[in-house]
């Protein structure tokens, strides 16, 4: 069973209980980091420990989502082996995963519906990186440029 990391800010509860509920019903295991309410409260409080988990290894994937889905994605992105990718659509979720191998997809709750977010879930858990082997596959050399050389 897949096991996806989950959490919001104040601004993303509502849309993470409909995405949890949605991952739940379709037999994943879900791990919530919170937030618990719509009370004003701070993202990288969230953010934080749930790409910290990821980025040593405990999960493979997980959804960050607050109000504009920037605040999440940047606080994500500060660890070596989180690659966020902020999705709006379907067709950013699919390059997210196939051109850049993101494992943390970032949603903005203020700005895409309910029915939206599900369906860039969907399109994120099942397209699969393009990790071919060789000197064809620029996604790899790329992703393996994006750590500052103190962090290799």
């Amino acid at each position: 069973m897949k096991i996806i990391y989950i959490g919001s800010d104040h601004a993303g509860f509502t849309l993470k209980e409909q995405m949890k509920d949605k991952l739940l019903k379709e037999g994943y295991e879900v791990k919530d980091y919170g937030t618990c309410s719509e009370e004003s409260m701070d993202y990288p409080d969230v953010a934080h420990p749930l790409a910290a988990d990821i980025n040593s290894g405990k999960a493979e994937t997980g959804i960050l989502i607050c109000g504009s889905g920037n605040g999440v994605s940047m606080v994500a992105n500060k660890y070596p082996n989180i690659r966020a990718a902020l999705c709006w659509n379907r067709e950013l979720a699919a390059l997210a995963r196939q051109h850049n191998n993101a494992n943390i997809l970032t949603m903005p709750a203020r700005f895409i519906s309910a029915e939206t977010a599900s369906e860039i879930v969907d399109t994120f858990l099942a397209t699969a990186f393009d990790d071919r082997e060789g000197e064809q596959n620029r996604h790899l050399r790329r992703i393996k440029k994006i750590p500052i050389a103190s962090e290799k």
